[in-house]
């Protein structure tokens, strides 16, 4: 899987780590999914205001979010529906789609939550790519689903809920 993780933020110095945090979580994701195609990604991470904006053009809710996702395949039954559009021409990677993470609120969330700032922005990151990967919490079931998929992830990286 390639990845790209774009830091369009000035609110918060990220170390290094959390970089390579993010792209540990988003790899485990496709892996522990078996998603069986070269793909790729792009996370940006923005502040609080950017990601309102975002989230109000393009959800029409004019609040701050944590995470927003734009997933560029559809998936039936658990399976991708790639079609040629899919891929990138010069790579032959699918295409997943796009993150956007709040560091502002990542950041918020972690100190509300009593957990660490690395735990958020990894959840934040799978969360966003499991969207990306077909799943929706919608109705209960697809929520425990999802969230049981999450806690795993996390939990294999070693970062329990506290």
């Amino acid at each position: 899987m390639k990845l790209r993780v774009y830091n369009r933020q000035k609110a918060l110095k990220l170390p290094r780590e959390i970089l390579k945090l993010i792209e540990q979580a988003a790899k485990l994701c496709v892996k522990r999914e078996n998603f069986a195609f070269p793909c790729e990604a792009t996370i940006t991470l923005t502040d609080n205001e950017t990601i309102r904006e975002i989230n109000r053009d393009h959800r029409e809710v004019d609040k701050a979010t944590d995470v927003l996702s734009f997933p560029l395949l559809d998936f039936v039954d658990g399976h991708a529906q790639i079609q040629p559009g899919d891929l990138d021409p010069d790579t032959n990677r699918v295409l997943l789609g796009d993150i956007i993470i709040s560091v502002e609120k990542a950041q918020e969330q972690a100190e509300n939550y009593g957990h660490s700032f690395e735990r958020e922005m990894a959840f934040l990151t799978v969360h966003g790519m499991l969207h990306l990967l077909g799943h929706d919490h919608q109705t209960e079931s697809e929520e425990k689903i999802m969230f049981g998929k999450q806690d795993a992830v996390l939990e294999e990286m070693g970062l329990k809920r506290e």
